[in-house]
């Protein structure tokens, strides 16, 4: 009997962890083109600074009641309160004068050329190849040239 508690607990504490372990290092993205970003876990702390993309992707790195700690591409963090984050699909391209290509391969027809930094919302990925929007842009990037939600 006293095994078979011991085995209900720890899989119960191993249950508990594996759950808070999978609240960290995902993505969501901006929901509004201004949100605040603050010091602490709260609207009673101080606004940092202040996002002003929509559909920037941030990554999640703590969670504290409804707010998010967040990390964005350049290492700055902060807390958001979760109403203001999407799980909408977007990624920074973080390659200089990277191809959109018309299919997902090396030898398919370049579309346009992007610039670092370029906001792109992704439709869908397979193994090295994201299908993503981008203006009036339509196309195919390799997933090693974005930053963000490219599951």
């Amino acid at each position: 009997m006293k095994k078979n508690i011991f085995f209900y607990i720890l899989i119960n504490i191993i249950l508990i962890n594996t759950s808070f372990a999978e609240k960290k290092n995902y993505f969501l993205s901006l929901k509004y083109n201004k949100v605040n970003v603050r010091q602490g876990p709260s609207s009673d702390y101080p606004v940092k600074y202040i996002y002003r993309k929509k559909f920037l992707p941030l990554k999640i790195i703590d969670s504290y009641d409804n707010f998010r700690k967040v990390l964005d591409l350049s290492n700055n963090t902060g807390w958001i309160h979760i109403s203001q984050l999407s799980k909408k699909n977007s990624a920074i391209n973080i390659k200089d004068n990277s191809l959109i290509f018309l299919k997902p391969e090396i030898y398919s027809k370049p579309i346009i050329r992007m610039e670092i930094g370029r906001l792109v919302l992704v439709k869908k990925c397979n193994v090295n190849w994201c299908k993503i929007k981008t203006d009036d842009y339509n196309g195919w990037v390799m997933k090693k040239i974005l930053w963000g939600k490219i599951n």
